[in-house]
């Protein structure tokens, strides 16, 4: 994990420094999200492009959670009848 330090203003703001924001692609208006672990660490997950795609990604091989849902949809329709 690379280093970097930043001070958190009067108003909780935080400054990532540039070479992470250049690396990550984070420009003005780049959401972010805060997770933390179990470890009690605070993670901040910017919502770029890449990481959209990537997240994507993951998802591709697995189930057709839209299918799945319109089959238990119909199904719940049988039984309402």
């Amino acid at each position: 994990m690379k280093d970097g330090c930043s001070t958190f203003t009067s108003k909780g703001q935080l400054v990532i420094p540039a070479t992470l924001r250049r690396k990550h692609k984070i420009v003005a208006g780049t959401k972010v999200q805060f997770l933390e672990d179990q470890l009690g660490r605070i993670v901040l997950q910017p919502i770029t492009e890449d990481y959209i795609d990537r997240v994507r990604g993951m998802f591709a091989d697995g189930p057709d959670l839209l299918a799945i849902w319109e089959k238990e949809h119909r199904e719940e329709g049988k039984h309402d009848k």
